[in-house]
């Protein structure tokens, strides 16, 4: 009897001992004992907690469990110490390592079989949790059968396949975006957690450890049609889930590697907080919660959530990650880690310091220029209206949708993308993926080759020159190289004027033909004279073709066929495609090789209903003219037609309305009932790819090359967002001043009293 207290003694003492010096994945001594704080404090927490810890009580009553059960089991051993729960987690890792595979049937009949697939990783990940979670429980004969599972069915299937040289592969080039940090990161995750039994585990995490550099780092492949992975200003080219998903994956790695490796030092990542700005920028913010920007195979439901709530773990304390994480904190999605998932709850920071924020200290509207993504928003509050636009690369989950765009306004989705389904559905190659899903220009019926979403594009497209002011934002898509087969000018320009949006199509192609664009939407849409509404719920826009024609204004179209035309096409809801859902093409009869949509974006809003924005039409030669009235303002914006590269060697010199300039497009506002040919009443001036521009001989602005710009003259010193040229001198019309503010910073002026213009030299 006393051997055998002894013994019991002597075991108790050693899994005391292991338990205090083990260094846990995730679940660490102090995450457990912050939770523990949370959950008295936080109502919110204290739910969530139940709900996981109901959870692991049912999975209790049932015969065995999955290894995606031991998330919920590992929480609720490690907070409760019910061996229960330990005992469950020890018979589901025994009855995992019998098994033969943990991969799937469908990626082992290929040749060579990939026996270190997704379902690998996740499996990796489970086990690495459970193990993690009930180390303590285990002997010290479990704990090695277990962890020599792990290495056989998980981390030696996935360093075989992805890193070494003996067998290898897989590539940056062909497989180097989500997947390979789900499986190469997952296995150095498990590696981590058998770090004690397996002597070449540390080893094996260091190398998974360095590899993280060269697939971040990792810049395209031309040969392959394969672009970098991460763009220079964050974002990642898949979709917003597929980043959340492939980054977070590395990041809990990172996260695991920084707690059982505590005085390792890890790769320095500089696109870390980069990407946590990604995904701020790419979300909508709502009363009822968060919405994404869901180009390619994305999803509004999804979010970066799972990203910034890692990077706070990893020591990233900002502000503004802060902020977002108390926007995306609610809900629970199967990729996220909201608070209501085992990992959101073990890793939900305590940001009570953080519960005041206002405001954010981040611009509006961003361009993630390698992505060819961008975001152009009115507000950080919830519910303000944000557009997304995307014009770049097509291949894997990104999809045929160059020069597209979306529109959320008042808290609903009202211009969209088509989405997506299950890709192992006919729908997703033949529609989703292909142009006509998205809010595109085509001819004849075309634009991007079908065959673009699986074997990449050649000539990817570009989004340029993002400007942006409390009063007006600019944006410019160039999708002619994705659709470089049936287009030889593809040209999408957005200028954003207070409650207006306005969309220029400037299209070529080689020969006559029908153009037409295409509008997805979200509610209800029917025409009404001159606009088409688009509304859902007491959200409303109103899109109203200004150029090559109007809608008819009265009347049948059968009796106007001289004014655009509207057709009703039929779609697929996004996820659902056995669902119909109905979108718009706007089209003009004449067929021609070349064309010019422009149509504006109403957004009504409470303020407005009851007095609109005035938009008019006006012309002459060589130009388009609209005239926008609204709150006290009236804008009138001039496309050169001259300047739309029908003329080469001679410059687009064009006299509009008594205005003298070479600018492409340009925008004048005064107040409103003011005279517009005067120049000491602009306000503000908006020029795109233009030098100059005179009134009757006097110049207003100039320089020696071409440049973008929004100048606010209505400020106390003259305010520039400008792009152009770096070292560009530029004269500008002023009073006496001994500085102009560009892109933000003051900025020395050489003042000519004489000439009244001030002269500075932009400096990048």
């Amino acid at each position: 009897m006393k051997k055998i207290l002894s013994l019991f003694i002597i075991c108790f003492f050693y899994n005391t001992v292991a338990a205090q010096q083990r260094n846990y994945l995730l679940h660490t001594d102090t995450n457990i004992s912050r939770l523990k704080e949370q959950i008295k404090k936080d109502p919110e927490v204290q739910k969530a907690w139940k709900n996981q810890l109901q959870k692991a009580k049912d999975l209790l009553k049932k015969e065995q469990s999955g290894t995606p059960d031991l998330q919920e089991l590992g929480l609720a051993y490690r907070m409760t110490n019910d061996k229960r729960f330990a005992e469950r987690i020890k018979k589901t890792l025994l009855n995992a390592i019998n098994q033969k595979t943990w991969e799937g049937k469908e990626l082992l009949q290929r040749t060579p079989a990939w026996k270190g697939g997704l379902g690998t990783a996740h499996t990796s990940f489970y086990m690495a949790i459970g193990f993690d979670c009930a180390y303590n429980y285990l002997t010290s004969t479990e704990r090695m059968q277990i962890a020599q599972g792990i290495v056989k069915l998980g981390i030696k299937p996935a360093m075989d396949d992805w890193l070494n040289p003996e067998t290898n592969i897989h590539t940056f080039d062909t497989m180097g975006h989500n997947w390979w940090s789900a499986c190469v990161d997952m296995a150095g995750f498990a590696a981590l957690a058998v770090i004690n039994e397996i002597p070449d585990a540390k080893k094996w995490a260091n190398e998974i450890s360095a590899t993280a550099t060269e697939w971040i780092n990792y810049s395209g492949n031309v040969l392959e049609n394969k672009p970098m992975t991460f763009g220079r200003d964050g974002g990642f080219y898949e979709s917003i889930n597929y980043a959340n998903f492939g980054f977070s994956q590395y990041l809990l790695f990172r996260y695991a590697f920084q707690n059982v490796l505590p005085e390792v030092k890890q790769p320095e990542i500089s696109i870390l907080e980069k990407m946590a700005d990604f995904f701020i920028h790419t979300t909508y913010y709502t009363t009822e919660g968060p919405l994404s920007v869901n180009f390619g195979d994305g999803s509004t439901k999804r979010n970066g959530n799972a990203c910034v709530l890692l990077l706070w773990n990893l020591g990233l304390h900002k502000e503004k990650y802060a902020w977002y994480l108390q926007k995306t904190m609610k809900g629970s999605d199967k990729e996220g880690m909201e608070l209501d998932s085992p990992q959101g709850l073990i890793l939900n920071p305590d940001l009570t310091d953080y519960a005041n924020i206002k405001s954010l200290d981040l611009t509006e509207s961003k361009l993630f220029s390698d992505l060819g993504w961008a975001t152009l928003r009115d507000s950080w509050k919830d519910n303000a209206t944000m557009l997304g636009v995307k014009s770049g690369f097509s291949w894997n989950h990104a999809h045929a949708d160059a020069g597209s765009f979306i529109l959320f306004h008042k808290g609903k989705y009202l211009i969209i993308d088509s989405g997506n389904s299950s890709y192992g559905r006919p729908e997703y190659t033949e529609y989703y993926c292909q142009s006509e899903a998205h809010n595109v220009a085509l001819f004849d019926g075309k634009a991007q080759s079908r065959k673009d979403p699986y074997f990449g594009i050649k000539n990817e497209g570009h989004l340029y020159n993002l400007l942006e002011t409390d009063k007006m934002k600019y944006i410019f898509s160039d999708a002619s190289g994705p659709t470089s087969q049936w287009f030889s000018r593809n040209y999408r320009h957005f200028l954003w004027v207070g409650d207006v949006i306005l969309v220029l199509d400037d299209l070529e192609s080689y020969t006559p033909g029908k153009f037409e664009w295409l509008l997805h939407y979200n509610g209800v849409s029917k025409r009404n004279g001159l606009d088409l509404s688009i509304k859902d719920g007491d959200a409303e826009v109103l899109v109203r073709p200004l150029y090559p024609e109007t809608f008819p204004d009265g009347g049948l179209p059968h009796d106007f066929p001289e004014k655009m035309r509207l057709e009703e096409k039929s779609g697929l809801k996004d996820h659902e495609p056995d669902v119909k859902q109905p979108y718009w093409s706007i089209s003009h009869f004449q067929e021609t090789n070349r064309t010019k949509f422009i149509s504006a974006i109403t957004l009504k809003s409470d303020e407005n209903k009851d007095k609109l924005p005035v938009i008019e039409r006006f012309e002459g030669k060589d130009f388009l003219g609209i005239r926008i009235t609204q709150n006290g303002e009236t804008t009138e914006i001039y496309l050169n037609l001259l300047a739309d590269g029908r003329i080469k060697h001679r410059n687009s010199l064009n006299i509009m309305n008594g205005w003298d300039t070479d600018a492409y497009l340009m925008a004048l506002t005064f107040p409103e009932g003011t005279d517009s040919s005067n120049p000491k009443n602009i306000k503000r001036l908006f020029m795109s790819d233009g030098s100059y521009l005179r009134k009757e001989g006097k110049p207003l602005i100039h320089a020696l090359s071409k440049f973008f710009t929004i100048v606010d003259f209505d400020a106390k010193s003259p305010t520039l967002q400008f792009q152009g040229q770096d070292g560009a001198t530029v004269s500008l019309a002023s009073e006496n001043t001994n500085a102009v503010i560009v892109n933000g910073k003051a900025t020395d002026v050489d003042y000519n009293s004489e000439t009244k213009l001030s002269k500075f030299v932009i400096k990048k």
